[in-house]
């Protein structure tokens, strides 16, 4: 009997007779959901037990949404005032339902206090909220990639480590078969 080979066949065996689970239809979960790419822009949001506004600042630019609180109905033909680091803007109507302000500079990086005077028919308002925003990551920290030559290095190397480890392997088993031979 040679036991030295005993445990290469059943580790053979083993990868031989292992199958990847598949799931069934219905369990696969579907499509996996796209990650999300880059950074989120800096937004605010105000609440009170009438409305509900949201603001996404781009740049110089603030789009507004206006909701109402109990049924997040959009708010139409609202007329909003923002007061941001002292001064006051109008917003301007931007589609059916969003509202916008342009601001004269965009924003530095910081946390800068939003208050909103919103007036939509007989109701009216005061909503506050803080606009934080973030100074920009850099880009090497943003996307951390490798270049194809350099997985094809790893791989490489991985298997070479595969390969002398077998061939090690092979030699450790056949210098115990040469010994198990002088033995008898």
């Amino acid at each position: 009997m040679n036991f030295p080979k005993l445990p290469a066949a059943l580790c053979a065996a083993a990868l031989l007779v292992a199958s990847p689970a598949w799931a069934g239809p219905g369990h696969d979960h579907g499509e996996a959901a796209p990650a999300a790419v880059g950074q989120a822009l800096p937004r605010f949001s105000a609440v009170s037990e009438t409305f509900e506004l949201v603001g996404v600042l781009s740049g110089k630019q603030i789009t507004l949404y206006l909701d109402r609180f109990a049924d997040n109905s959009p708010v139409r033909g609202a007329q909003i005032e923002l007061e941001m680091g002292g001064a006051k803007f109008k917003a301007e109507k931007l589609g059916d339902d969003a509202y916008e302000v342009v601001l004269p500079d965009a924003p530095k990086p910081g946390v800068l206090p939003v208050t909103a005077t919103v007036i939509a028919g007989s109701e009216a308002d005061l909503l506050a909220g803080e606009l934080d925003i973030h100074e920009e990551a850099h880009a090497d920290e943003a996307a951390h990639t490798h270049s194809w030559t350099e997985v094809a290095g790893w791989v490489a190397a991985g298997i070479a480590a595969l390969g002398l480890l077998v061939g090690g392997g092979r030699r450790l088993i056949h210098a115990r078969s040469i010994r198990a031979g002088a033995a008898a």
